[in-house]
Formats: C-alpha cells, sequence, structure tokens
C-alpha cells in the first residue's frame, strides 16, 4: 500500500495540465478585480467615446 502512494505521488503525468489550469484560473480572478475596481470608470469613458463619436 505504501509504495502505491509513493508511486502516485511520484508520477508526472498530468501536472502540466493541473498548472496550466491553475495560471488560467488566476488570470481569470484577476481579470475579474480588475474589472471590477474600474468598472465605474470604463462606464464614464465608453460614455465619452459614445458621445464623441455621435458629435
Amino acid at each position: 500500500m505504501r509504495s502505491q502512494f509513493k508511486k502516485f505521488f511520484c508520477d508526472q503525468n498530468g501536472a502540466v495540465s493541473v498548472d496550466w489550469v491553475v495560471l488560467t484560473a488566476g488570470l481569470v480572478g484577476l481579470a475579474i478585480l480588475v474589472l471590477g475596481i474600474f468598472s465605474d470608470s470604463l462606464d464614464g469613458l465608453v460614455e465619452y467615446i459614445r458621445v464623441q463619436l455621435t458629435a
């Protein structure tokens, strides 16, 4: 039983996939955080651009 646990923990198959999933989740979380912080500023900027394009 102990050798099976050791073999399981030393197995590297799929480790790169897990790394990419964790990195992607971190980037998505960061993007959501940034958009949440700057959403009011972005609304004002979009409105400004809309007014300038219609003028």
